[in-house]
């Protein structure tokens, strides 16, 4: 997944040097959920797919399996790094904002925490659901960022504060950059706007303890986005505790809701 913004910038760069390790700890995290959103009748063999913002590949490949040799499976992104073409797997440099898709008969396209970081999501999503061949299924996975994540144990109080604090100046930083943390709430109503049936939206949350693959993903956001925090007017020290903390474990917190939304397009 590589994240758009207002100015054709990226919050999340597929090149920077924590990019690999925030796309390992995500699909640690999110594959089995979307694995399972993508079973029967979803996928099958032989079916045509497009994966949007394919970032890391760990989902293309999957798919691509799925669907076996009969199967063709397009991973795009705009920033390709990560892809590479295998057998039915083919890659792309692609940007969803800005060109048309790449071709008009997908029996299965799959965006995972892409929308909501675009400012035209609603009219990607009309495009996505428009690429759909008759039967096909669109499937658009979101974090849901409107509440604060909950802590459930941290060594003390100040230490849950300073949690608290640095994850709402991240939250800050992904809403300057033209995020809406409140996107995978609308999935639903959106697609049903664009003509899908079939609607089906699941929510998915779990605890992370302090050293886990889970929060391993906080201290590599910190570290992406550490410019723009240092902007907002957190300190080194500060990031540096934070990025402790999540490491410790006597830590934990409970992940942000995945919201998983499929629907169909009439055959």
């Amino acid at each position: 997944m590589t994240s758009g913004t207002n100015d054709d910038t990226y919050t999340f760069d597929n090149g920077a040097p924590d990019a690999v390790a925030q796309m390992h700890a995500l699909e640690s995290f999110l594959d089995p959920i979307t694995t399972r959103r993508l079973a029967r009748p979803v996928l099958r063999p032989g079916a045509a797919c497009w994966e949007v913002g394919a970032g890391g590949g760990s989902m293309a490949r999957r798919i691509a399996r799925a669907v076996g040799d009969t199967g063709d499976v397009l991973a795009t992104d705009i920033d390709p790094t990560h892809l590479v073409a295998d057998g039915n797997l083919r890659v792309r440099r692609h940007d969803v904002r800005t060109e048309p898709p790449p071709a008009d008969a997908f029996d299965l396209i799959h965006a995972r925490l892409v929308l909501l970081h675009l400012p035209d999501r609603r009219r990607v999503l009309r495009t996505l659901a428009g690429a759909l061949a008759p039967g096909g299924w669109l499937v658009v996975e979101e974090f849901d960022c409107t509440g604060p994540l909950r802590v459930l144990t941290a060594p003390t109080d100040d230490a849950a504060k300073l949690f608290a604090q640095v994850m709402d100046a991240m939250m800050g930083v992904l809403e300057d950059h033209g995020a809406d943390l409140g996107w995978a709430q609308d999935v639903h109503t959106e697609m049903a706007l664009a003509g899908l049936t079939d609607l089906d939206t699941i929510t998915h949350s779990q605890s992370w303890a302090g050293g886990s693959t889970g929060t391993s993903l906080y201290e590599t956001n910190s570290r992406q986005l550490e410019p723009d925090l240092l902007a907002a007017g957190l300190s080194p020290n500060q990031l540096n505790a934070f990025r402790r903390l999540v490491r410790d474990p006597a830590f934990a917190v409970m992940s942000y809701h995945f919201v998983s939304t499929r629907g169909r397009l009439r055959g």
